[in-house]
């Protein structure tokens, strides 16, 4: 059985980091050189044929968190983020979490939704026609992919809906696309600007846009942990936490740092897998305000023997085929390392990461402040930028703290006293 709790792995260098992976996720040796060697993963070359007018490439670091077991399955989770402590953060918030059992996450199906906007009709007649006509549509759609009816899937829901706005009442056809292990975009693009024509010979209107919706309600994912009260710091500890989220529930100020700290988790296991992030980010942004009121994505509670128990739920966009997903060498690695079967599984990880992160986000806030380990690692990266040596650096790092003199000026003067 694998195990993700692996001790004091900050600690090893990179050579063993290295090894521990290799061994975790059965990479090859080629995958392990190029993990160890590349910068970023890609060539100019290919740089040059993912985007418009390239002139170089971007690295950000690429890291593990360890200790996670969610549905009874060891991971460990590949981040890509340029922010310090979220990886450390994630990983004890893992930790925490396993000893009761770790993560129960569940994830739906991978639903699409297409939107074609009809304008200049009778909506009434044009939602009749529409109806009756609903089995060609779906058949026109349908055709546009080789694989996805093969395997069950495609576009299975048609449905119309009538909106206000200043210029007029509008038309908006929506088509339901179930895109398997994709995340989805081209197909349900595809889909959309194919069955068109025919919704404009139905109706007599003009179709004008013709576009997935990335506000994913239909691709829910859900996680959920309770962390042993003692070990979270005690009861008191645990009310506190509560009295957090409240906090953020209740506050918009506060509910969007909250959140961000909850995207720092997912965004980075999207960021290190191939998803598109923006997506998902502004998903989950507008499912927080789906009440009207923009509110906490987490929820935290006790149970009744006084354990934090949290959980989450947000729409999650994923896939693991297509896409950079398939394109971007690190990418590919990262998911194997991941070791995921289906998009499902890569959800429910994201979302439990999400939910690691907020934990010991919350934690550090109510006990000795979210300052006390990021400076920690803030301080070293104000080393570096001052031009320490390596056998400088964590000298540097001691008298700053010692200090209290966190600053680039501060690590400059004492780059050259040291």
């Amino acid at each position: 059985m694998k195990d993700s709790s692996i001790s004091k792995f900050f600690e090893k260098s990179r050579k063993e980091r290295l090894e521990i992976v290799k061994n975790f996720s059965n990479l090859s040796n080629e995958e392990i050189n190029l993990l160890e060697n590349s910068n970023g993963g890609i060539s100019f070359d290919k740089a040059d044929k993912m985007v418009e007018n390239a002139i170089g490439t971007f690295s950000l670091p690429l890291g593990v968190a360890t200790n996670f077991k969610i549905n009874g399955k060891d991971y460990v989770i590949p981040m890509v983020i340029e922010e310090p402590s979220v990886i450390a953060a994630a990983s004890k918030g893992a930790k925490i979490a396993r000893v009761l059992g770790g993560f129960q996450a569940e994830a739906e199906n991978s639903y699409s939704v297409g939107q074609i906007q009809m304008l200049d009709v009778d909506i009434s007649t044009a939602i009749e026609n529409i109806k009756n006509s609903s089995n060609e549509i779906l058949a026109i759609a349908n055709s546009k992919s080789k694989t996805l009816p093969k395997l069950g899937k495609g576009a299975k829901e048609l449905s119309c809906k009538e909106i206000d706005t200043p210029s007029g009442k509008m038309l908006i056809v929506e088509l339901l696309i179930d895109v398997g292990d994709a995340m989805g975009a081209n197909i349900t693009n595809t889909m959309c600007e194919a069955v068109s024509p025919t919704l404009e010979k139905i109706t007599g209107g003009k179709a004008l846009l013709r576009i997935l919706s990335n506000y994913s309600t239909r691709r829910i994912a859900k996680a959920k942990a309770v962390f042993e009260k003692n070990l979270v710091g005690g009861e008191n500890v645990v009310d506190d936490i509560i009295l957090a989220f409240e906090f953020a529930d209740n506050d918009v100020f506060r509910a969007v740092t909250h959140n961000k700290g909850i995207m720092n988790g997912i965004i980075a296991v999207a960021n290190a897998t191939g998803q598109d992030s923006r997506a998902i980010e502004a998903a989950a942004n507008a499912y927080a305000a789906r009440t009207g009121r923009y509110r906490s994505l987490s929820k935290w509670s006790k149970d009744e023997k006084g354990n934090l128990v949290g959980s989450i739920e947000l729409p999650m966009s994923v896939g693991i085929v297509g896409g950079i997903a398939n394109v971007h060498p690190i990418a590919k690695i990262c998911n194997k390392v991941l070791g995921v079967s289906s998009a499902k599984e890569l959800a429910c990880i994201m979302t439990a990461a999400g939910l690691a992160q907020n934990y010991s986000a919350i934690r550090a806030l109510t006990t000795e402040g979210i300052q006390k380990g990021h400076m920690r690692l803030h301080a070293r990266n104000l080393a570096c930028a001052a031009g320490a040596k390596n056998e400088q650096i964590d000298k540097i790092v001691e008298k700053m703290i010692e200090e209290k003199n966190i600053s680039l000026d501060n690590a400059k003067e004492l780059v050259k006293k040291i």
